[in-house]
C-alpha cells in the first residue's frame, strides 16, 4: 500500500480500506472506462486492474469482476465484413491515426499521397496536431472528406462528399454496456444528394471496376451477413425478427458470469497473473505500474521544464469532437477551459476566468482558466474536443498532445503530456460561466 500510496497521492489507510471493501463485497464489480488507457502504461493499468477479480475470485459472480465494453460478446461474422480473402498477397500497410501527423509528414517509403476520411475529423482530434495540419496542408495530398458538418478537417478537402445522418439509412448496432442488438431504420430520405459509407464504397467499387459480388450487396444483405454465425448466443435472432421487434437480446443467461469457470481469451484459458506472451514482448510478465512516458518520475528534465500534467477528458456535452458545433452543446460547455490548482494559479499570477497560454515543445493554445480545487497541484485538466475553428487561436488542445503509444496494442496516449501555463495578454470579453 505505500508504494501505491507514493505513486498515486492517496494515502496508504484508505488503499488497504478500498482492497478490503473490494475483496469483501458480493458481488464486486469494476468498471473501467476509456481514459485510463491514454498514457504509456495505459495497457499495463487495465491488465493490472483485470488481475484483481481474479485474485478476489470476484469473476465467479454474476455481476461480479470487471467491465470495459460489452462489444466482444456480440459473435459478428467478420470475414464476410472485412473479406480478408480478397487482399493481395502483398498485404497493404496499416497507419496509426495516433500517428497520423509523422504519417503525412515524414513517410516516405513511399509517401502517403491521398486521404479518404469518413467517420473522423482528425484535424482535431489527432494527437500533435501542429504536425497533423501541417500534413493536411501539403500541395500535393489530395484530401476526400465525407462529412455531415463542414468540419475542421473539410477546410482541408479538396473534395467534400455529403454524408447521411443515422436518421437517414439502414444499419444495424451492437454495444458496448448492454446485451442487445438494435435495428437502425431509416427514418427519412436522404437530404439532397447525401450518401452512407456502404453506399458510397458500393459506388466507388463499381466506379474502380470491382467484380466481386460482394461489393453490391445491399446494406440489408451485409446486416444478414453479419449475424449469420452458427453460434448459441444468436440462436432465433434472425434480420427479419429484428426489424419486426427493433431489437433483440443475446441468448445469454439473465445472471451472466462468463469466467465463472476461465475460458479467458489467453493461451492457457486462465487469468495469467504471469504473462509468458507478455515476457516474451520485453514487457513485465506480472502485473505493474508502468509511469507516463512525460512525468516527473520517468523524465525529470523535461518535468522541471514544463512542470504540469496535461489531463483532456471528454467534454460532457461532446462526443468527441461530434456535437461541437451545435449551439446548444457550444451553451452547455460555454467555451474552451483549463481547470488549474488555486497553488498552481497564485505562483504563475492566474485569476479565474483569465485568458492563459498553454504550452509546451509541441504547440501551444489559448484558454480560459478555472481556478479550482477540483484539479489536483501539480494537474491541470481540459475538456475536448473542441473544434479548432470554434478554439480562441485556431487550434485546441491537441497542440499540446504527442504521437507516443501505449505499451500495449498502439492506443493513443492523450493524457500523458507535461505543460507550462502562463496568463496572456489579452482579456476575456464578458464573464465566463465556471462548470
Amino acid at each position: 500500500p505505500q508504494r501505491a500510496a507514493e505513486i498515486c497521492g492517496l494515502d496508504a489507510e484508505t488503499i488497504t480500506r478500498l482492497a478490503r471493501e473490494f475483496a469483501m463485497t458480493k458481488p464486486a464489480v469494476i468498471r473501467i472506462n476509456y481514459g485510463m488507457q491514454r498514457h504509456a502504461g495505459g495497457g499495463m493499468a487495465v491488465r493490472t486492474v483485470s488481475c484483481l477479480p481474479a485474485v478476489t475470485g470476484a469473476w465467479r459472480d454474476a455481476a461480479g469482476g470487471i467491465l470495459l465494453s460489452t462489444s466482444g460478446t456480440f459473435p459478428i461474422n467478420r470475414h464476410a465484413l472485412e473479406r480478408p480473402d480478397l487482399l493481395p498477397a502483398k498485404r497493404p500497410r496499416t497507419i496509426n491515426m495516433s500517428a497520423l501527423g509523422d504519417a503525412l509528414t515524414n513517410t516516405n517509403d513511399p509517401p502517403v499521397r491521398a486521404l479518404y476520411v469518413y467517420n473522423s475529423n482528425p484535424a482535431a482530434v489527432a494527437p500533435n496536431q501542429a504536425k497533423v495540419l501541417e500534413g493536411l496542408r501539403r500541395e500535393d495530398l489530395f484530401t476526400v472528406v465525407h462529412e455531415q458538418f463542414m468540419t475542421d478537417t473539410c477546410d482541408y478537402a479538396d473534395i467534400v462528399l455529403p454524408a447521411t445522418t443515422q436518421l437517414e439509412h439502414f444499419d444495424l448496432h451492437k454495444a458496448y454496456g448492454h446485451l442487445y442488438l438494435v435495428i437502425n431504420e431509416r427514418a427519412l430520405e436522404p437530404l439532397h444528394e447525401a450518401k452512407s459509407n456502404s453506399e458510397t464504397f458500393r459506388l466507388l467499387a463499381a466506379r474502380m471496376n470491382f467484380t466481386e459480388e460482394c461489393f453490391k450487396d445491399s446494406d440489408e444483405e451485409i446486416a444478414r451477413q453479419a449475424i449469420s454465425l452458427e453460434h448459441p448466443s444468436l440462436r432465433g435472432i434472425t434480420l427479419e425478427n429484428l426489424r419486426e421487434r427493433g431489437w433483440m437480446r443475446l441468448n445469454l443467461p439473465e445472471e451472466f458470469a462468463p469466467f465463472a469457470e476461465g475460458n479467458f481469451p489467453t493461451p492457457s484459458g486462465k487469468c495469467e497473473l504471469f504473462s509468458e506472451k507478455l515476457e516474451s514482448q520485453g514487457l513485465p510478465p506480472v502485473p505493474d505500474f508502468i509511469p507516463p512516458r512525460e512525468s516527473r518520475r520517468s523524465a525529470p528534465e523535461l518535468a522541471a521544464k514544463y512542470p504540469l500534467a496535461l489531463v483532456s477528458p471528454a467534454a460532457h456535452a461532446f462526443l468527441n469532437s461530434s456535437f461541437a458545433n451545435l449551439p446548444k452543446h457550444l451553451r452547455q460547455e460555454a467555451r474552451p477551459f483549463v481547470e488549474i490548482n488555486p497553488t498552481d494559479a497564485v505562483a504563475r499570477g492566474i485569476g479565474d476566468g483569465d485568458l492563459v497560454r498553454l504550452f509546451n515543445d509541441r504547440g501551444a493554445c489559448e484558454l480560459a482558466a478555472v481556478v479550482t480545487t477540483r484539479a489536483r497541484p501539480g494537474v491541470v485538466v481540459s475538456p475536448s474536443v473542441w473544434w479548432n475553428k470554434l478554439s480562441p487561436g485556431g487550434v485546441n488542445v491537441n497542440q499540446l498532445t504527442s504521437q507516443n503509444l501505449t505499451d500495449m496494442g498502439g492506443g493513443a496516449t492523450f493524457y500523458d503530456a507535461l505543460v507550462e501555463i502562463e496568463p496572456t495578454d489579452a482579456k476575456q470579453n464578458g464573464s465566463f460561466r465556471s462548470p
